[in-house]
């Protein structure tokens, strides 16, 4: 198994960033797309730092190094100018089915023969891949922090090619993660359960059966989880975990209808450790 030899990412943010340092670390040539030369510096920024912060920390596998990765490293703002021969593509923009569409619609015609990927957590595939290019769109699906998370999740649908689900489950290996296949379903399998234990955490602190800190450590030592559902909330971000949730509820019902304090807090400003202050208080942030 081998990596892409040319892949993009469409989107610099935490989780793109996250996504091109494991694509590089692996020997892919990769361009991060973003909207302007600002934000491509900016995304450049991002990735290099996480780099170096890995080679301090002796995570990088013998023979790499932040300079040779940084050194396969581009950047874009033009959709339309990608390489023809690029294999994979990356979504990671905002959690918005016409935005990717529309990302994916531009990058099908500049490279006709890329795998499209969506990283989206809990948005239906078959909606995003709508259209010509149907047969080589999948969800996947990675966890942030993306270099220390080892889970890839494939989302597959009715139009897509085996092929490509082959294609993209070999290129995940290859990154050294581990692969599940789950089938289009509003949350797959991991953002439903995983949404599913979150909000009724909320609830339980909101009904004051117990605090955050005493939640988080019933799981922890009593389930072995190796951390909390609050704590992985605060890490998420309460407004993400907020947009699912309310994406969650209108396809399936009630049962995800999110805590009053869930969407107090979110109004609040108190988004997790992104903002410095969720269920807990992040003072480095």
């Amino acid at each position: 198994m081998t990596a892409p030899k040319r892949a993009v990412v469409v989107g610099g943010g935490t989780m793109g960033a996250g996504i091109a340092h494991v694509l590089l670390v692996a020997g892919a040539q990769v361009t991060v797309v973003e909207a302007d030369a600002d934000r491509c510096a900016t995304a450049r920024q991002t990735v290099t730092a996480s780099l170096r912060k890995a080679q301090e920390r002796g995570k990088l596998p013998e023979g790499v190094t932040a300079e040779s990765c940084a050194g396969l490293l581009s950047t874009a703002d033009d959709l339309a100018r990608l390489s023809p021969d690029t294999e994979l593509i990356v979504e990671a923009v905002p959690e918005r089915v016409d935005l990717k569409r529309q990302v994916f619609a531009a990058a099908a015609t500049a490279c006709p023969n890329a795998v499209l990927a969506s990283n989206t957590s809990s948005l239906s595939i078959s909606q995003i891949a709508a259209g010509p290019a149907a047969d080589r769109t999948l969800g996947m699906h990675f966890f942030n922090p993306v270099p220390a998370q080892k889970l890839v999740e494939l989302v597959t649908h009715a139009e897509l090619a085996e092929a490509n689900l082959t294609r993209a489950k070999d290129w995940a290996e290859a990154l050294g993660k581990t692969v599940i296949v789950v089938n289009d379903s509003p949350g797959f399998a991991t953002s439903r359960l995983g949404v599913a234990v979150g909000l009724e955490a909320i609830r339980m602190v909101e009904e004051g059966v117990a605090s955050a800190e005493d939640i988080d450590t019933g799981m922890t030592l009593g389930y072995r989880w190796p951390m909390g559902p609050l704590k992985l909330t605060d890490l998420v971000g309460l407004d993400v975990r907020l947009a699912i949730a309310e994406h969650l509820a209108a396809q399936l019902g009630p049962r995800f209808e999110p805590p009053r304090l869930l969407r107090d807090k979110v109004a609040r400003g108190e988004l997790g450790r992104k903002s410095g202050k969720g269920f807990f208080d992040w003072p480095d942030a």
